[in-house]
C-alpha cells in the first residue's frame, strides 16, 4: 500500500474524478477527507467507498466562500497531499456567459483553490513533504468552444502549478497538474449532454475516459513513484494535446 500513514485531502470528492481518486487512495491505505457543497451527496460517497485499508471522512465545504475555505483547511488539519479537484464549469459560448456563472467559476476554480493551497501548505512546508496535484483540462492549452470561460480558470491553475512547484518544491513539497480530456461524469453529462462524446470521437483513443482513468493518474502523482516529478503537467486524454 503506497499511501499507508498519509493524511489526502480532495476536493470535489463526492462525485466523478474526486470520488473515484478517494477509493483509490483509501485503497492504498490513506486516510482520505473528501469535501463538497451537499452533505447527504457527501455521506453517500462516504458510504460507497467503505472500508478498507485506509479511511475516508467527509467534510462539507463550498470552495466559492472563502469563509468555508478557511474552515476546510481548519478541520482537515496537517495533510500529506491535496488534490485540488472541485471545479464549477457551466458552459456558455463567450457571447452568451453570464456574468454569475463566470463569477463562479473563478471563485470556485481559481480563487479557492488559490486560498486552499495557501492554508494547507505551510504544514507540507515545515514537515518537508507533500504532494500537491492540481485537476485541469485539455481546454486549458487548447482551443473548446463554449468553454472559455472554465479553459481560463483551468489555465490558471496550470500556472499555479509551476509557480507552486518553484516556491514548494525546495523544502520537499511537489506540484503537479493532471490534464483531462472528455470525461463521462454525472457533472459533465449535465452541462455538455452528447458534447462530450462527440469531443470524445475526435481523440487519436476515439472515446471518453472513464472517471478512474483519470484517477489513477492522480494517484501516481500523489504517490511515492512520481518522486522526481514536479511542475509537471501529465495529460490523460486520448491524444487530444498531440494533435
Amino acid at each position: 500500500m503506497e499511501l499507508t500513514d498519509q493524511v489526502a485531502l480532495i476536493t470535489g470528492g463526492t462525485a466523478g474524478i474526486g470520488l473515484e481518486a478517494a477509493r483509490l487512495f483509501v485503497r492504498e491505505g490513506a486516510t482520505v477527507i473528501i469535501s463538497g457543497r451537499n452533505a447527504e451527496r457527501g455521506a453517500a460517497a462516504v458510504a460507497d467507498i467503505g472500508d478498507g485499508p485506509g479511511s475516508v471522512r467527509f467534510v462539507a465545504a463550498d470552495l466559492a466562500d472563502l469563509q468555508s475555505v478557511g474552515a476546510l483547511a481548519e478541520q482537515a488539519g496537517p495533510v500529506d497531499i491535496l488534490v485540488n479537484n472541485a471545479a464549477a464549469f457551466p458552459v456558455a459560448t463567450t457571447v452568451d456567459q453570464s456574468i454569475a456563472a463566470f463569477q463562479q467559476m473563478f471563485d470556485t476554480n481559481v480563487r479557492g483553490t488559490f486560498f486552499l493551497t495557501a492554508a494547507v501548505a505551510p504544514a507540507m512546508l515545515a514537515k518537508g513533504a507533500g504532494s500537491i496535484v492540481n485537476v485541469t483540462t485539455m481546454a486549458a492549452s487548447m482551443g473548446v468552444p463554449g468553454a472559455s470561460g472554465y479553459s481560463a480558470t483551468k489555465a490558471a491553475l496550470a500556472s499555479f502549478t509551476r509557480t507552486w512547484a518553484a516556491e514548494f518544491s525546495p523544502s520537499g513539497v511537489r506540484v503537479n497538474s493532471v490534464a483531462p480530456g472528455p470525461t463521462i461524469t454525472e457533472g459533465v453529462l449535465v452541462e455538455w449532454g452528447d458534447g462530450v462524446a462527440e469531443l470524445g470521437k475526435g481523440l487519436p483513443l476515439r472515446r471518453t475516459a472513464e472517471p478512474t482513468e483519470i484517477a489513477e493518474a492522480i494517484l501516481f502523482l500523489a504517490s511515492p513513484r512520481s518522486s522526481y516529478v514536479t511542475g509537471s503537467t501529465l495529460a490523460v486524454d486520448g491524444g487530444a494535446t498531440a494533435i
